[in-house]
Protein backbone atom coordinates (compact mmCIF):
# COMPACT_ATOMS: atom_id res chain seq x y z
CA UNK A 1 0.00 0.00 0.00
CA UNK A 2 2.84 2.41 0.87
CA UNK A 3 4.62 1.76 -2.43
CA UNK A 4 1.35 2.21 -4.32
CA UNK A 5 0.64 5.54 -2.57
CA UNK A 6 4.19 6.77 -3.23
CA UNK A 7 3.83 5.86 -6.91
CA UNK A 8 0.51 7.69 -7.02
CA UNK A 9 2.25 10.72 -5.47
CA UNK A 10 4.98 10.40 -8.11
CA UNK A 11 2.41 10.47 -10.91
CA UNK A 12 0.46 13.38 -9.42
CA UNK A 13 3.66 15.33 -8.75
CA UNK A 14 4.86 14.66 -12.29
CA UNK A 15 1.60 15.96 -13.79
CA UNK A 16 1.66 19.03 -11.54
CA UNK A 17 5.25 19.82 -12.51
CA UNK A 18 4.52 19.19 -16.18
CA UNK A 19 1.20 21.03 -16.56
CA UNK A 20 0.87 23.34 -13.53
CA UNK A 21 -2.55 21.86 -12.76
CA UNK A 22 -3.34 21.76 -9.02
CA UNK A 23 -2.51 18.55 -7.22
CA UNK A 24 -5.62 18.56 -5.02
CA UNK A 25 -7.94 18.24 -8.02
CA UNK A 26 -6.00 15.14 -9.08
CA UNK A 27 -5.21 13.63 -5.70
CA UNK A 28 -8.31 14.01 -3.50
CA UNK A 29 -10.77 12.21 -5.82
CA UNK A 30 -8.28 9.39 -6.41
CA UNK A 31 -7.84 8.88 -2.66
CA UNK A 32 -11.61 8.67 -2.19
CA UNK A 33 -12.09 6.36 -5.17
CA UNK A 34 -9.48 3.91 -3.79
CA UNK A 35 -11.31 3.78 -0.47
CA UNK A 36 -9.90 6.54 1.75
CA UNK A 37 -12.53 8.14 3.99
CA UNK A 38 -13.59 11.48 2.34
CA UNK A 39 -12.88 13.62 5.43
CA UNK A 40 -9.45 11.97 5.83
CA UNK A 41 -8.75 12.50 2.12
CA UNK A 42 -9.59 16.22 2.36
CA UNK A 43 -7.63 16.80 5.59
CA UNK A 44 -4.63 14.81 4.40
CA UNK A 45 -4.59 16.60 1.06
CA UNK A 46 -4.67 20.03 2.74
CA UNK A 47 -1.65 19.21 4.93
CA UNK A 48 0.18 17.67 1.96
CA UNK A 49 -0.58 20.77 -0.14
CA UNK A 50 0.63 23.09 2.61
CA UNK A 51 4.05 21.40 2.66
CA UNK A 52 4.44 21.36 -1.13
CA UNK A 53 3.31 24.99 -1.57
CA UNK A 54 5.80 26.17 1.06
CA UNK A 55 8.67 25.50 -1.35
CA UNK A 56 6.93 27.55 -4.04
CA UNK A 57 6.41 30.48 -1.66
CA UNK A 58 10.15 30.67 -0.89
CA UNK A 59 10.98 30.83 -4.59
CA UNK A 60 8.51 33.58 -5.41
CA UNK A 61 9.38 35.55 -2.28
CA UNK A 62 13.01 35.67 -3.39
CA UNK A 63 11.92 36.79 -6.87
CA UNK A 64 9.65 39.48 -5.37
CA UNK A 65 6.69 38.28 -7.41
CA UNK A 66 4.12 38.40 -4.58
CA UNK A 67 1.44 41.11 -4.31
CA UNK A 68 1.13 41.19 -0.53
CA UNK A 69 -1.83 43.57 -0.56
CA UNK A 70 -3.87 41.18 -2.68
CA UNK A 71 -2.79 38.23 -0.54
CA UNK A 72 -4.04 40.13 2.52
CA UNK A 73 -7.44 40.96 0.99
CA UNK A 74 -7.98 37.41 -0.28
CA UNK A 75 -6.95 35.89 3.06
CA UNK A 76 -9.29 38.25 4.96
CA UNK A 77 -12.18 36.50 3.22
CA UNK A 78 -10.89 33.00 2.52
CA UNK A 79 -9.45 31.94 5.89
CA UNK A 80 -12.56 32.71 8.02
CA UNK A 81 -14.77 31.23 5.30
CA UNK A 82 -12.74 28.01 5.15
CA UNK A 83 -12.90 27.78 8.95
CA UNK A 84 -16.70 28.11 8.82
CA UNK A 85 -16.91 25.36 6.19
CA UNK A 86 -14.75 22.98 8.24
CA UNK A 87 -16.66 23.79 11.43
CA UNK A 88 -19.93 23.23 9.58
CA UNK A 89 -18.77 19.82 8.40
CA UNK A 90 -17.90 18.85 11.97
CA UNK A 91 -21.31 20.06 13.17
CA UNK A 92 -23.21 18.06 10.55
CA UNK A 93 -21.16 14.96 11.37
CA UNK A 94 -21.91 15.33 15.09
CA UNK A 95 -25.61 16.09 14.55
CA UNK A 96 -26.61 14.16 11.43
CA UNK A 97 -23.65 11.83 10.67
CA UNK A 98 -23.67 12.86 7.00
CA UNK A 99 -20.28 14.58 6.69
CA UNK A 100 -18.90 12.03 4.23
CA UNK A 101 -21.91 12.31 1.93
CA UNK A 102 -21.69 16.13 1.94
CA UNK A 103 -17.97 16.05 1.12
CA UNK A 104 -18.37 13.48 -1.64
CA UNK A 105 -21.15 15.36 -3.44
CA UNK A 106 -19.53 18.79 -2.95
CA UNK A 107 -16.27 17.37 -4.24
CA UNK A 108 -17.96 16.01 -7.36
CA UNK A 109 -19.56 19.33 -8.30
CA UNK A 110 -16.42 21.34 -7.51
CA UNK A 111 -14.27 18.98 -9.61
CA UNK A 112 -16.52 19.68 -12.59
CA UNK A 113 -16.19 23.41 -11.89
CA UNK A 114 -12.40 23.13 -11.54
CA UNK A 115 -12.08 21.18 -14.81
CA UNK A 116 -13.91 24.00 -16.63
CA UNK A 117 -11.67 26.56 -14.87
CA UNK A 118 -8.55 24.71 -16.05
CA UNK A 119 -9.79 24.68 -19.65
CA UNK A 120 -10.61 28.38 -19.40
CA UNK A 121 -7.19 29.23 -17.95
CA UNK A 122 -5.40 27.10 -20.55
CA UNK A 123 -7.05 28.43 -23.69
CA UNK A 124 -8.46 31.85 -22.77
CA UNK A 125 -5.75 33.46 -20.62
CA UNK A 126 -3.98 35.18 -23.54
CA UNK A 127 -7.20 36.03 -25.41
CA UNK A 128 -8.86 38.11 -22.71
CA UNK A 129 -8.72 41.79 -23.51
CA UNK A 130 -8.45 44.34 -20.70
CA UNK A 131 -11.89 44.92 -19.22
CA UNK A 132 -13.22 47.59 -16.88
CA UNK A 133 -12.44 45.47 -13.80
CA UNK A 134 -8.82 44.94 -14.79
CA UNK A 135 -8.21 48.66 -15.25
CA UNK A 136 -9.36 49.59 -11.74
CA UNK A 137 -6.68 49.81 -9.03
CA UNK A 138 -6.70 47.18 -6.28
CA UNK A 139 -7.71 49.77 -3.68
CA UNK A 140 -11.07 50.15 -5.46
CA UNK A 141 -11.59 46.38 -5.55
CA UNK A 142 -10.92 45.61 -1.90
CA UNK A 143 -14.48 44.45 -1.16
CA UNK A 144 -14.64 42.40 -4.38
CA UNK A 145 -11.30 40.74 -3.52
CA UNK A 146 -12.45 39.87 0.00
CA UNK A 147 -15.72 38.43 -1.36
CA UNK A 148 -13.80 36.28 -3.86
CA UNK A 149 -11.83 34.99 -0.90
CA UNK A 150 -15.03 34.25 1.03
CA UNK A 151 -16.62 32.30 -1.83
CA UNK A 152 -13.64 30.23 -2.93
CA UNK A 153 -12.29 29.85 0.64
CA UNK A 154 -15.50 28.09 1.62
CA UNK A 155 -15.06 25.68 -1.29
CA UNK A 156 -11.45 24.95 -0.29
CA UNK A 157 -12.44 24.32 3.33
CA UNK A 158 -15.19 21.96 2.22
CA UNK A 159 -13.31 20.00 -0.44
CA UNK A 160 -9.57 20.97 -0.35
CA UNK A 161 -9.94 21.96 -4.03
CA UNK A 162 -9.45 25.25 -5.81
CA UNK A 163 -6.81 26.97 -3.66
CA UNK A 164 -4.86 27.58 -6.87
CA UNK A 165 -7.02 27.01 -9.94
CA UNK A 166 -10.19 28.88 -8.91
CA UNK A 167 -8.37 31.90 -7.51
CA UNK A 168 -6.12 31.98 -10.58
CA UNK A 169 -9.12 32.29 -12.91
CA UNK A 170 -10.47 35.20 -10.83
CA UNK A 171 -7.07 36.89 -11.03
CA UNK A 172 -6.88 36.45 -14.79
CA UNK A 173 -10.27 38.03 -15.42
CA UNK A 174 -10.48 40.71 -12.72
CA UNK A 175 -6.90 41.91 -12.17
CA UNK A 176 -4.17 43.22 -14.44
CA UNK A 177 -1.02 41.41 -13.35
CA UNK A 178 2.13 39.96 -14.85
CA UNK A 179 2.01 36.18 -15.10
CA UNK A 180 4.89 35.76 -12.63
CA UNK A 181 3.18 38.06 -10.11
CA UNK A 182 -0.14 36.26 -10.54
CA UNK A 183 1.49 32.87 -9.92
CA UNK A 184 3.47 34.13 -6.91
CA UNK A 185 0.45 35.84 -5.35
CA UNK A 186 -1.76 32.82 -6.00
CA UNK A 187 0.62 30.29 -4.45
CA UNK A 188 1.38 32.51 -1.42
CA UNK A 189 -2.30 32.99 -0.64
CA UNK A 190 -2.96 29.29 -1.30
CA UNK A 191 -0.23 28.35 1.18
CA UNK A 192 -1.80 30.48 3.93
CA UNK A 193 -5.28 29.15 3.19
CA UNK A 194 -4.46 25.43 3.01
CA UNK A 195 -2.16 25.67 6.06
CA UNK A 196 -4.91 27.11 8.26
CA UNK A 197 -7.51 24.72 6.81
CA UNK A 198 -5.10 21.80 7.27
CA UNK A 199 -4.46 22.72 10.91
CA UNK A 200 -8.19 22.80 11.57
CA UNK A 201 -8.53 19.32 10.07
CA UNK A 202 -5.60 18.21 12.25
CA UNK A 203 -7.56 19.44 15.25
CA UNK A 204 -10.54 17.31 14.22
CA UNK A 205 -8.32 14.25 13.63
CA UNK A 206 -8.88 14.18 9.86
CA UNK A 207 -5.24 13.71 8.79
CA UNK A 208 -3.38 10.50 8.01
CA UNK A 209 0.28 11.41 8.55
CA UNK A 210 1.60 8.15 7.10
CA UNK A 211 -0.36 8.90 3.93
CA UNK A 212 1.10 12.42 3.83
CA UNK A 213 4.63 11.02 4.15
CA UNK A 214 4.13 8.41 1.42
CA UNK A 215 2.64 11.00 -0.96
CA UNK A 216 5.52 13.41 -0.37
CA UNK A 217 8.07 10.65 -1.02
CA UNK A 218 6.65 10.25 -4.50
CA UNK A 219 5.45 13.73 -5.37
CA UNK A 220 8.60 15.74 -4.63
CA UNK A 221 10.74 13.88 -7.21
CA UNK A 222 7.70 13.79 -9.51
CA UNK A 223 7.35 17.59 -9.45
CA UNK A 224 11.08 18.01 -10.08
CA UNK A 225 11.03 15.62 -13.05
CA UNK A 226 7.87 17.17 -14.51
CA UNK A 227 9.19 20.73 -14.11
CA UNK A 228 12.48 19.79 -15.77
CA UNK A 229 10.88 18.48 -18.96
CA UNK A 230 7.89 20.89 -19.07
CA UNK A 231 9.73 23.30 -21.37
CA UNK A 232 10.25 20.50 -23.91
CA UNK A 233 6.66 19.21 -23.95
CA UNK A 234 3.52 20.96 -25.29
CA UNK A 235 1.61 21.38 -22.04
CA UNK A 236 -1.69 22.87 -23.29
CA UNK A 237 -3.00 19.58 -24.77
CA UNK A 238 -1.88 17.76 -21.61
CA UNK A 239 -3.73 20.26 -19.42
CA UNK A 240 -6.86 19.63 -21.48
CA UNK A 241 -6.48 15.86 -21.00
CA UNK A 242 -5.99 16.30 -17.24
CA UNK A 243 -9.06 18.57 -17.12
CA UNK A 244 -11.12 15.82 -18.77
CA UNK A 245 -9.86 13.27 -16.21
CA UNK A 246 -10.83 15.65 -13.40
CA UNK A 247 -14.28 16.13 -14.97
CA UNK A 248 -14.82 12.34 -15.15
CA UNK A 249 -13.70 11.99 -11.51
CA UNK A 250 -16.29 14.59 -10.56
CA UNK A 251 -19.06 12.75 -12.38
CA UNK A 252 -18.13 9.51 -10.59
CA UNK A 253 -18.33 11.13 -7.17
CA UNK A 254 -21.78 12.68 -7.64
Amino acid sequence: MSIGIALMGLLVGFLVGLTGVGGAALLTPVLILIGVNPSIAVGTDLVYNSITKLFGVFGHWKQKTVNLQMVKYLAMGSIPSAAIAIGGLHYFEASYHNQEQIIRHALGYVLIFVSVAIIFKTFMEKKLRPNRWQTKPLSEKKLLTVLIGVFFGFIVGLTSLGSGSLFAVAMIYLYKMKTSEMVGTDITHAFLLVTVAGLLHVGFGNVNYTLVGNLLMGSIPGVLIGSTISAKVPTRPLRAVVAVLIFVSGIKLI
